[in-house]
């Protein structure tokens, strides 16, 4: 289902015989993507859950969006735009407390789950803004430090739960800086837990299974 009436066009799906007040997974996809591409996970998610899927601001050309842009120059090679992604940080911190008041979901049980580009601003939300995450579901990202809240560290991270995984012959974003996400995690005392799959830039079928058992124990 369709919706336009947050700050982000977003699919939305809601949880199937509802409590009052289900939890929610809120989506962040990647680079040059849209709403619709990790949503196709939505009817293997568990049901109880309210699933909402946000479009990323930045319209790309011929097609798909972005949270913020990457510029591909040859003194600095690939590099992102920070200020851009610090922006968009923002943004997907106001939309979750738009969740919360419109689809009337537990604001104290809110899982982000993002894929690349969405893992990466999925854990600067987080570690910026423990008090409004629960669980984080990064596929195929890492930390960059540069977008997270200066203090971040002071943070309660004490409900934040955070399960990563990587390909580990990704292409696009080198599995050894996924392999600091952990260590990372494990300084400010974060529950979290790392895996690696034999796959490219991409999420393994046995990859989609963990995480979704990690998320029924969570």
């Amino acid at each position: 289902m369709k919706k336009q009436t947050l700050l982000l066009e977003h699919n939305y799906r809601p949880a199937k015989n509802p409590s009052e007040n289900p939890p929610a997974i809120i989506m962040l996809h990647g680079y040059g993507s849209d709403e619709n591409d990790l949503f196709s996970f939505a009817e293997e998610l568990p049901e109880n859950y309210a699933i909402i899927s946000l479009k990323a601001p930045i319209r790309l050309e011929p097609y798909g969006n972005a949270w913020y842009n990457i510029y591909f120059d040859n003194s600095q090679g690939k590099f992102s735009d920070d200020e851009q992604a610090i922006t968009s940080r923002e943004l997907v911190t106001k939309c979750i407390d738009e969740v919360v008041e419109k689809y009337e979901v537990d604001g104290n049980n809110i899982t982000l789950l993002g894929f690349s580009q969405g893992t990466i601003l999925s854990f600067a939300v987080a570690l910026s803004y423990p008090e409004k995450v629960k669980n984080v579901i990064g596929l195929s990202g890492y930390i960059n430090e540069g977008i997270l809240k200066e203090g971040f560290e002071k943070n309660d991270f004490s409900k934040l739960n955070i399960y990563s995984s990587h390909g580990n012959v990704d292409q696009v974003i080198p599995v050894e800086w996924a392999r600091k996400t952990q260590p990372f995690l494990k300084k400010l005392n974060i529950d979290s837990v790392y895996s690696e799959f034999p796959v490219g830039h991409g999420v393994a079928p046995q990859n989609f299974y963990e995480f979704k058992n990690w998320l029924e124990k969570k």
